[in-house]
């Protein structure tokens, strides 16, 4: 073979292979998750976000808080009492939040917000919920993707970065769930400003 045919049929082999490289990602990248995956993709991305932090209530033991499992990502306990927040709290020159004991309840210049039960419940959780308003609740930061807003800490903004497939994905995993009844309180608007005089 001549030194320009080899180069030649080097050259086209070698375009043939990346191409099929491309083509095999593509499709691989293509294939749709099964439901058991979607599930198992959610699970993690919850564990990751740290989602258990704040919507999972916590038992208290030798070893510090740790999640209550039997009522995992059910929100604020509805019988939880709500403290009084200590006079001169938050403060944005100082002290701009603080949280209950379960890690539930928060407190900040926007008056107390409840983490709210993500569990499939369909009176108290997501379980009239379906994948669009979740996912719409997740990039504009309303509840169900036109109400009131969602306060912080919730990291909303972040998780509206995330892809569809990721949003579907965590909400497959929160619809596996066992629904846990549990009404969380609304939030709390924070104290008016004294009137000048």
């Amino acid at each position: 073979m001549k030194p320009a045919t080899t180069k030649i049929v080097l050259f086209v082999s070698l375009v043939g292979a990346c191409s099929l490289l491309v083509m095999c990602a593509q499709a691989e990248k293509d294939v749709a998750m099964t439901p058991e995956q979607m599930v198992k993709r959610g699970e993690y991305l919850v564990n990751l976000g740290g989602c258990n932090d704040c919507h999972s209530p916590k038992k208290f033991t030798e070893k510090g808080p740790e999640f209550d499992q039997s009522i995992l990502l059910s929100g604020h306990p509805a019988n939880a009492p709500i403290p009084d927040i200590p006079e001169g709290l938050p403060n944005p020159m100082g002290w701009m939040a603080m949280c209950n004991g379960h890690m539930t309840a928060w407190a900040g210049p926007w008056g107390i917000s409840f983490a709210s039960n993500l569990t499939p419940d369909p009176q108290t959780g997501l379980g009239d919920w379906d994948e669009e308003a979740f996912i719409n609740t997740m990039r504009t930061g309303q509840h169900l993707g036109m109400g009131r807003e969602i306060l912080p800490p919730m990291p909303w903004q972040s998780l509206g970065k995330a892809t569809d497939d990721d949003l579907k994905a965590i909400f497959a995993y929160l619809n596996s769930l066992p629904a846990v009844p549990n009404l969380v309180p609304g939030p709390i608007p924070p104290p008016s400003a004294p009137a000048q005089p």
